[in-house]
C-alpha cells in the first residue's frame, strides 16, 4: 500500500493495511529448503572437512573468497540506490539532517559503551594474568603487515579517503563509505531537481526491485561460500588452536553474548519486541556471517529485511551503510579487551589514566574498521601503535585466534546495527510497529510498503 501525502507537513492519509489477513508471500519451503539450514548445514560440513581434511579444507578457500567477492559486487550499487531514493523520497533536507543526527548520537553512545564494557570486563576477568611473556621473545615479523597497514590508519587518511578520486570510482572501488558519501550527494541534488529528478527517482526506484532480486539470487549460493570459508578456517588454525587462548575466546565471546542479550535487549524491550525474535528474524543472515566472517556477506539481505519488516527506507539508507563504520559493537569489545589482555600477558601494569587513554583513542580509530574479515585486528594495531605503554608486538600473541574472534566480532556488529536502524526508525516516527511484529512474529513480513508514521518521512519499500 501507498501512503497518499496531503500539504506539506501534514500527517500522510494512509491506506489500510489489513496485517491479519494472510500474507502474499510464496508458500513456505520444506525446512531442507530454507536457506538458514542450507547454510547451519555447510558450516558443519566445512568444520567436519577443516578438522579431517586440513590440506582439502585449505584448498577450499577459493569457495568462500569467491562468494565474497560476489556480494561485494553489488553492495556499492545497493547502498546508492537505497540511499539516493530514500534521501530523495524525504522532501526536506532538515528532516535528512535530524535523522543523521540522531544516527551518529545512537552510534557515539553505544559504541563508546562497548568499549567500555570490554575495558571493564578485562579488569574483572584478566584473562592475560599469569601468563608471564617477555615481549622480546614474541615474533614481530608475524605482524609486520598489519603494523604497515595499521601505519597508514590515521584520523586524517580515513576522512580524506572517504571522499572519491571520481564519481563512478565511488561505486567501484570497494569502499561502503565513498558509496554512501556519492549516494547522500545525488540524493540531496534529486530532492532539488523538481520534474525531472522526479524522473530520475522513479527510474532509480525500478532499478532497486531489479538488484534486489539479483541480491536474492546471490543468496543461493551462500552455503557454498560459508562451507568454503569455514572449511578453510579450521584446516588452516585448526580446533586446537582455540584451547591455547582459550580463556581470551571465552572471555570474548560471553561478553559480546552479554552485550547482545542484556544491553541491546534492554534497548529492544523499550522498543517494544525482543532481541531474541530479532535474532531469529534474522537467523540466515547471521549463519552466513557466521560462515563467512563478514557481515558485509549479508548487508545487502539486511537492507531489504528492515525495509520489509517497517523501517522507513530513508532511515534504513543512513543507518546502516554508515553504521558498518561507525557502529562496531563487536569490534569495540574486542579492541578494548584484547589490548588489556595483551598488556596482562606481558606484564605492563596500565593506570587508570593508561586505560582512560586506550579508550580514547580507541573511540577516534574503531571509526575507520570496516565490515570485513581481519579489520578489527588491523584497527587494534593501529590503536596499539599510539599508546606506547601495550608492546605491539603482543598482537602476535592472538594473530593465531583471530579469525575465530572475527566471527564474534561480525555478529556482534551485524545484530547492533540492524537494531540501531529499528530504533531510529520509531525515533522518527517511521517505523510501521505491526508490520515489524508481524514479521518478528511469523518470519515472513508482508509485502507492502511501510506506512510512515511522520509527514515529512515517506517510505517506500521494494515491493514484489
Amino acid at each position: 500500500m501507498r501512503a497518499g501525502t496531503g500539504a506539506r507537513g501534514e500527517r500522510p492519509v494512509a491506506v489500510a493495511l489489513d496485517l491479519t489477513a494472510p500474507c502474499e508471500a510464496a508458500p513456505r519451503r520444506r525446512w531442507y529448503a530454507q536457506l538458514y539450514v542450507q547454510v547451519l548445514a555447510a558450516i558443519a560440513a566445512g568444520v567436519l572437512i577443516g578438522h579431517f581434511a586440513p590440506a582439502t579444507g585449505e584448498a577450499l578457500r577459493p569457495l568462500g573468497d569467491g562468494f565474497i567477492k560476489l556480494v561485494k559486487m553489488i553492495i556499492a550499487p545497493v547502498i546508492f540506490l537505497t540511499v539516493v531514493t530514500g534521501i530523495a523520497s524525504v522532501g526536506e533536507a532538515k528532516t535528512l539532517g535530524r535523522v543523521a543526527a540522531k544516527t551518529f548520537a545512537y552510534f557515539l553512545f553505544f559504541s563508546t559503551l562497548a568499549l567500555i564494557v570490554g575495558l571493564v570486563v578485562a579488569n574483572v576477568v584478566q584473562p592475560g594474568a599469569g601468563m608471564n611473556i617477555d615481549p622480546a621473545t614474541l615474533d614481530a615479523g608475524a605482524i609486520a603487515d598489519y603494523q604497515a597497514k595499521a601505519h597508514d590508519a590515521t584520523l586524517t587518511a580515513f576522512l580524506l579517503e572517504i571522499i572519491p578520486t571520481t564519481f563512478v570510482s565511488a561505486l567501484t572501488s570497494g569502499s561502503i563509505l565513498q558509496a554512501l558519501f556519492v549516494a547522500i550527494l545525488f540524493g540531496l541534488a534529486l530532492m532539488h531537481a523538481g520534474e525531472p529528478g522526479a524522473q530520475i527517482l522513479g527510474m532509480f526506484e525500478k532499478l532497486s526491485v531489479v538488484f534486489f532480486r539479483l541480491v536474492g539470487m546471490l543468496m543461493r549460493f551462500a552455503p557454498i561460500g560459508a562451507f568454503g570459508a569455514m572449511a578453510f578456517t579450521i584446516g588452516k588454525y585448526g580446533v586446537g588452536s582455540l584451547a591455547n587462548l582459550g580463556t581470551l575466546i571465552a572471555t570474548f565471546y560471553l561478553t559480546s553474548i552479554f552485550f547482545v542479550v542484556v544491553i541491546l535487549g534492554a534497548v529492544a524491550r523499550l522498543c517494544g519486541f525482543s532481541i531474541f525474535r530479532l535474532i531469529a528474524y534474522l537467523k540466515a543472515e547471521l549463519l552466513l556471517v557466521l560462515g563467512t566472517s563478514s557481515s558485509e556477506a549479508a548487508l545487502p539481505s539486511l537492507i531489504e529485511k528492515l525495509e520489509r519488516a517497517g523501517c522507513a527506507k530513508p532511515v534504513v539508507g543512513m543507518v546502516v551503510p554508515t553504521g558498518y563504520s561507525f557502529n562496531l559493537d563487536g569490534t569495540n569489545i574486542y579492541m578494548t579487551l584484547a589490548a588489556l589482555f595483551i598488556a596482562q600477558a606481558t606484564g605492563v601494569d596500565l593506570s587508570l589514566g593508561d586505560q582512560l587513554a586506550l579508550l580514547l583513542v580507541a573511540m577516534v580509530s574503531s571509526k575507520g574498521a570496516a565490515g570485513v574479515t581481519g579489520a578489527g585486528f588491523i584497527t587494534l594495531a593501529a590503536t596499539l601503535s599510539i599508546v606506547p605503554s601495550v608492546p605491539v608486538a603482543g598482537l602476535a600473541l592472538i594473530l593465531g585466534i583471530d579469525r575465530f574472534m572475527s566471527e564474534c566480532r561480525a555478529l556482534t556488529n551485524f545484530i547492533g546495527n540492524a537494531l540501531a536502524a529499528i530504533v531510529v526508525a520509531g525515533w522518527e516516527g517511521a517505523l510501521n510497529r505491526e508490520a515489524l511484529h508481524l514479521a518478528l512474529r511469523t518470519h515472513q513480513p508482508p509485502l507492502a510498503e511501510s506506512l510512515p508514521l511522520r509527514g515529512d518521512l515517506a517510505a517506500d519499500a521494494p515491493s514484489d
